[in-house]
């Protein structure tokens, strides 16, 4: 559980750090457009790919936490038993499709673009660096999800 905590507020504080420097991107970006009358060239590029990391490891952190959205009407209905079960086969359902698309998909993805040379238009960037955080996200669900039914954290 140590390693949990720990990559919860590695995690955490990443979302926070990508955030902010969102936040004063965005606020350069409306100070050049609006006050000096010629916007910058990078900052919207930048602000669209930071959007995409928040998005991507924010799911993945929502999930380690459990605070992702669910039904829970059948679930309610089952025995405590039969509820654990449900939660431990649900669990299994994305451990595998975070493997196949996310991990597999996102690993082609970030080859492809890397071996193309594909760069970003303003910043210059591999956009396979962008496309890294597919199977980063992917890896740490599956850690949540491992971690979850090792501990048994269903309920």
């Amino acid at each position: 559980m140590e390693i949990r905590k720990k990559v919860d507020a590695i995690l955490g504080t990443t979302l926070s750090v990508i955030m902010g420097i969102m936040v004063i991107n965005v606020l350069w970006q409306v100070f050049t457009r609006f006050v000096i009358g010629t916007p910058s060239s990078f900052t919207d590029e930048l602000a669209r790919y930071l959007m995409i990391w928040v998005g991507v490891l924010g799911a993945a952190y929502i999930s380690g936490k459990r605070m992702h959205v669910a039904i829970d009407l059948i679930p309610q209905k089952l025995s405590e038993a039969n509820q654990v079960k449900l939660k431990v086969f649900v669990n299994t359902l994305v451990i595998l499709f975070c493997f196949g698309a996310l991990i597999i998909g996102g690993i082609r993805l970030v080859y492809i673009t890397y071996s193309l040379e594909q760069y970003s238009a303003a910043l210059q960037i591999p956009l396979a660096l962008v496309y890294l955080v597919i199977p980063i996200s992917g890896a740490l669900i599956i850690f949540y999800k491992v971690s979850d039914i090792i501990n048994k954290q269903l309920l």
